[in-house]
């Protein structure tokens, strides 16, 4: 069994009010509550520090948690709620992006049960094979690379692993892109992992790179990785991949 924990922020530089905007009439993260609850979760929480996010959360039937309006992360929001509901240690909760509408509800369970099968890992997430030597390339494409086992070494939006016979002339003239992997930004956490990682400070490669979950690897927690069933759904940032959503979900915004 697993629970998940949706955090929500209204405050947004390229897309204030996300959580909000609609879709088919429907406010984005219903759609994102809607696909937590199809994939079997004992309980689904929307985390936010705002009013008006708890309100139209409850509204189409959500549970909502308030938090504290000075958290850095969501995954210091979740870990907030965890402490708040004295959930037990071993438990495992998945942290669910409010802007990801067409996340499929097997990759939330998968994530999940993933960690669940790997008593070792403290966190599970999700990689998918990269396609292109562009997306390769493409530092918004962060890369995973993990051992023989499927735990995770490094995560960066440098192109790795590099092929070095692949670019002889350097760094745009590569043309193997084969076994390199992007990650999938949905997590699954033991309660005990997840409170320790809200409470450490950001690590040197966190800061370098700009990617949380660097922290957990400095500080050498286990993140297990497994290649994703299905491939996700693109999540939302700016209007364009509003407009994109909403012609993949067949439904205008209202």
């Amino acid at each position: 069994m697993f629970r998940v924990v949706i955090p929500a922020r209204y405050d947004s530089v390229r897309l204030p009010g996300k959580a909000l905007l609609l879709i088919g009439g429907k406010p984005m993260m219903q759609w994102v509550y809607e696909r937590a609850r199809a994939a079997g979760a004992q309980e689904v929480l929307i985390a936010t520090d705002d009013a008006r996010i708890a309100g139209a959360a409850r509204a189409f039937g959500a549970e909502a948690a308030m938090t504290a309006a000075t958290h850095a992360s969501g995954t210091d929001r979740i870990a907030e709620v965890a402490e708040t509901r004295r959930w037990a240690e071993r438990d495992i909760v998945v942290n669910l992006q409010g802007d990801e509408p067409l996340m499929p509800p097997a990759l939330i369970a998968q994530v999940a049960v993933l960690l669940d099968a790997v008593p070792a890992a403290d966190i599970a997430t999700l990689a998918t094979r990269i396609g292109s030597v562009e997306e390769l390339l493409d530092i918004n494409a962060v890369k995973v690379v993990t051992d023989a086992n499927g735990r995770a070494l490094y995560f960066s939006r440098a192109p790795i692993p590099w092929n070095r016979a692949g670019a002889a002339a350097g760094l745009a003239s590569q043309t193997d892109f084969g076994g390199a992997r992007r990650h999938v930004g949905i997590y699954a956490y033991r309660v005990a992992a997840l409170k320790r990682l809200a409470a450490l400070a950001p690590g040197v490669l966190e800061l370098r790179e700009k990617l949380e979950q660097l922290r957990a690897l400095e500080h050498g927690l286990h993140i297990q990785v497994a290649d994703a069933r299905e491939p996700p759904g693109p999540d939302v940032n700016t209007p364009a991949d509003l407009a994109r959503v909403q012609t993949l979900l067949g439904a205008p915004s209202h």
